[in-house]
Order: structure tokens, then sequence, then C-alpha cells
């Protein structure tokens, strides 16, 4: 197997992996906000519209970073070889 090939195929497989880790953690976030928010704000000591804003700024992050680290490269790749 080419070098190339092999990094094509880790880039694949990473972005599985991160995208199904991004959608479960956003499953979980949305579909138990009640409790999640009460033990966070517990836990830290925050105000509940707090956590939901860094919720969302964190899952917007975790994306932007899957896709300039992830699967751009991997299309790159894809497009070169």
């Amino acid at each position: 197997m080419n070098k190339i090939e092999v990094i094509r195929e880790f880039l694949g497989w990473c972005s599985v992996i991160n995208i199904g880790l991004g959608l479960f953690s956003m499953i979980f976030i949305t579909s138990l906000r009640g409790p999640v928010l009460r033990i966070h704000s517990k836990i830290f000591n925050l105000d509940e519209n707090d956590l939901s804003r860094g919720y969302f700024q964190l899952l917007g992050q975790y994306k932007i970073a899957i896709i300039m680290l992830n699967i751009v490269p991997y299309l790159v790749l894809r497009i070169m070889y």
C-alpha cells in the first residue's frame, strides 16, 4: 500500500469516528438537557444559561475541528490521488 493511501484511509476513519462522537454528544446533550444542565451547574457552580451557551460553543468548535483537521485533508488527498 502506498503511504498516501494509508494516510487517506486513516483520515477517512478519523472522520467517521469523530462525526460519530459529535453526533452522540449532540444527541446526548439535547435529549438529556435538563439532567445534564443540573449536574454540570452544581459541579461547576455555573448558571444554566452559561452552560447552554458553552455546550453550543463546544459542539460548534468540535464540528469546525472535524472539518478542518479530518475532512478537508481527506478530500484534498482524494482529489490529488
